[in-house]
Order: structure tokens, then C-alpha cells, then sequence
């Protein structure tokens, strides 16, 4: 028994390289991500901590009991040196306000994070880098806070304490990584979708101008023996007279010799285009049926060949190439049939549904099992122990690519058989 790897393990190796490039790619991201909150954090609270500083009681006080230091020292002519220091300090002091509060509270381009204010009654009293014109800052509020504990901001002093909280959410920056592992993982699912694609486009591409070029070596290498055996058929026969015995035996044999070359004719036109022709499809799957049957004896089986006609419509085929698809499915479901197999079966059923005639070839043989089922007809599968495993390869693309039709297993069940299906254009 001899089999292909089948598709599917190289479609779990390809899933199992996404998943573990999408898990790293989150686990990295969600790491990235966390750093990014921290340092967010700390920003924000930079901000809260500087609001803190600028709008604090005694900052106040400082600054306007140094404005009344300066007042009353304008009223005197002379001027101590420790009123003049006081007089440097407050507007050093009035500087450091100013500079914190331009380039820490109110800058733009510094901490681009959405911020609530809001006092103790959970009040909201100001907010900054908040989007959109319709939003609920309640809301907002609730959300901010399942994401981030709040940081709280203390005013005043001794018994007159008083507090705000600085409820902050996510930048844009963080929207945008928690969003990025899903953009990274479909390009990714994309690219190994386009390899795959490409995979099997190319080994497709390899293995068909593989067999057609086997196809048509064999049919050049027969052409040579079969016009030397027709010569010596003449001759046989020329020299026979009479003899009825030779005359039959001759006649048997050429007739083997024409189906040789029958078959010759058919590897030669494998990969080029063959002529098409409106014929009736009954008739070529009687031709087929009639000489399979003739094979029966040979193969030791008791088979019953069954034959469903509901059709009278034609279609447009190559007799050559049809019959030898057809006489495939026959053999391959005859050769899956156990000898001395009770009710043994082989039925052909033609009909027509919409656009398309149906062929169904059911065998009661041995059937196929699942996982090799999108395996049969890729060159080189078979489960016998002899053959090359071409039967089925070659039937597809004489169906699909030349007479722009389908072949599938419609069914099949281990010991109970498998119906193999044809969809033909009408």
C-alpha cells in the first residue's frame, strides 16, 4: 500500500505556524503594551503633580505675599539687599509657574492621553484630549476607571484638605497596538494563504507536465512495436489460406492490437487540445460497460453491472478521452470489490440536473476513508500494492480541464462502498 502525504498535515503545519507567529505576536504586543501603560502612568501623573503644584493654596499665598513684598518695597527709596532677594525669588518663583504651567499642564504635544477631572462628589469639573463633540463624561469616567485606578490630587492644608481625582484612559498609541496584532496575523494568514496557493499551483503544474510527458513517451514507445505486430498480422494472415483456426485466432489478436493503439491515441493527446463532439453520452457508457464486462472472467469476480438511463440529452465530448474516464471509474470501483464478495455491484446512473448531466459510478467495495478522500486523485496515490496511481489523476483532468466538467467522491463508507460522481456541461 502506498500513499501521498496528504495536504491536510501540510495545512496543520501551515495553521500551527500562524497560531504560534499570532501567539508570539500577542505575547510581545501584550508585554510592549504594559510598558507603554506604565510610562503612561507616570506621565499622567507628572501632569497631576504639576496641576497640583501650579494650583495649590500655597503657591497662592506665596505669590501674593511676594506681590506685597514688591508693593511696599516700591515705597521706599532705599532698598535692603534681603528685600531685593525676596523680590528675585518671587519672580524666579513666578517663572517656574509659568514655565509649568506652558510646558507641563497645558502642553499639547506632551502627554496626548484623555483626562477627567472631577472632585469628591465625582463631579466632573475639566478634561483634556477628549474626542468627538457627543460624549458623556459619567461615562467616560466609569470606563476610565475599570482601565486605570484614578490618581489623587490633594488642595489646601491641615483640617482643609481638600481632593481630586485625575481619571485617565488609553492614547492612541495603545488603541493602536491593541489593534495591531490582528492587522499583523491577517497579513500573515494571508502571505502563508498565497504560498500555499502558490505550493500547490507549482507542484500541480510539475506533477501534470510530469505525467504528460510519461503519457506521451509511452504512446511514442508503442508506436513502433504495434505497426511492427500489424506487418506480421498481414503476413499471418497471408499465409494462413484457409485455415479458419488462424483466421479467428489473427482476428482476436488484431482486435487486441486496435485497442492498444486506442490507448496510444489516448496518451498522446493527454496535454493537448483535444476535439470536442455533441454526442450521445449513453452510448459511449455502453461501449465502456460492454468491454469491461468482457474483463470480468479475468478478474475472478462475480459483479453485477447495473446501468440507470434517465436522459436523453447530449453533450459536447471527446469519444476517446470520455471513454477512457469512464472505463477508469469502472475498473477502479470493479478493483475495489473484493472476490467472492456477496451482492457484488458495479451501477452506472446518468441523468441531468439543470445545466449539467450526472454520471454516478457506485461500487459496493471497499470504500475509501476519510482522511485520504481529497487524496485520490493526486498523481501517484493508490491503495493497492500495484499500479502507479494514475487512473484517478488522469480522469480529472480529462473531465475538468478538457471537457470543463467535475469529478468528486460524492459518498463513500468504508466496507459499503463509494459512488464517484461527473458534473458534464450540457
Amino acid at each position: 500500500m502506498r500513499f501521498l502525504i496528504p495536504s491536510s498535515q501540510i495545512k496543520i503545519i501551515l495553521v500551527a505556524l500562524l497560531i504560534s507567529l499570532a501567539g508570539a505576536s500577542f505575547v510581545y504586543n501584550q508585554i510592549l503594551v504594559n510598558r507603554i501603560m506604565e510610562q503612561e502612568r507616570k506621565n499622567v501623573e507628572l501632569w497631576a503633580r504639576a496641576f497640583q503644584h501650579n494650583f495649590s493654596r500655597v503657591q497662592q499665598e506665596i505669590s501674593q505675599n511676594l506681590t506685597m513684598a514688591a508693593r511696599e518695597i516700591q515705597k521706599y527709596e532705599e532698598v535692603p539687599d534681603s528685600l531685593s532677594r525676596l523680590i528675585l525669588e518671587a519672580e524666579s518663583a513666578a517663572i517656574t509657574n509659568d514655565f509649568v504651567q506652558k510646558e507641563i499642564i497645558l502642553a499639547q504635544d506632551l502627554f496626548n492621553i484623555p483626562v477627567i477631572l472631577a472632585d469628591e462628589s465625582g463631579f466632573a469639573i475639566g478634561n483634556r484630549f477628549i474626542e468627538g463633540d457627543n460624549y458623556n463624561l459619567d461615562a467616560l469616567m466609569k470606563q476610565f476607571a475599570e482601565l486605570h485606578d484614578p490618581i489623587i490630587i490633594e488642595f489646601g492644608h491641615d483640617d482643609d484638605i481638600r481632593h481630586t481625582f485625575v481619571y485617565y484612559g488609553e492614547s492612541p498609541t495603545i488603541r493602536y497596538l491593541r489593534f495591531f496584532p490582528y492587522v499583523q496575523v491577517g497579513i500573515l494568514a494571508l502571505l502563508l494563504g498565497v504560498g500555499y496557493t502558490t505550493y500547490r499551483s507549482i507542484t500541480r503544474s510539475e506533477q501534470s507536465n510530469l505525467w504528460v510527458g510519461m503519457a506521451r513517451e509511452a504512446a511514442h514507445q508503442l508506436g513502433t512495436p504495434l505497426s511492427s505486430i500489424y506487418g506480421w498480422l498481414q503476413l499471418l494472415q497471408d499465409k494462413s489460406g484457409d485455415d479458419q483456426d488462424v483466421i479467428s485466432i489473427t482476428y482476436e489478436i488484431e482486435n487486441d492490437v486496435q485497442r492498444l493503439r486506442t490507448i496510444a491515441e489516448r496518451f498522446n493527446k493527454i496535454g493537448s487540445q483535444p476535439e470536442l463532439k455533441l454526442m450521445n453520452i449513453e452510448l459511449i457508457v455502453d461501449e465502456v460497460i460492454t468491454y469491461m464486462e468482457r474483463r470480468l472472467p479475468q478478474l475472478g469476480k462475480q459483479i453485477e453491472v447495473r446501468k440507470s438511463v434517465f436522459v436523453t440529452s447530449k453533450a459536447e465530448v471527446n469519444p476517446d478521452l470520455f471513454k477512457w474516464a469512464i472505463e477508469n471509474l469502472i475498473k477502479n470501483a470493479m478493483d475495489a470489490i473484493q472476490k467472492n464478495k456477496e451482492r457484488s455491484f458495479v451501477s452506472i446512473e446518468i441523468r441531468q440536473e439543470a445545466d449539467f448531466i450526472i454520471i454516478d459510478v457506485e461500487d459496493s467495495g471497499s470504500g475509501i476513508e476519510k482522511k485520504y478522500l481529497k487524496e485520490v486523485f493526486k498523481p501517484g496515490f493508490s491503495t493497492r500494492k500495484r499500479g502507479w496511481g494514475l487512473g484517478l489523476s488522469l480522469t480529472r483532468r480529462i473531465i475538468e480541464d478538457y471537457h470543463k466538467g467535475k469529478i468528486y467522491v460524492h459518498s463513500s463508507e468504508v466496507d459499503k462502498g463509494t459512488v464517484m460522481r461527473i458534473e458534464l456541461p450540457v
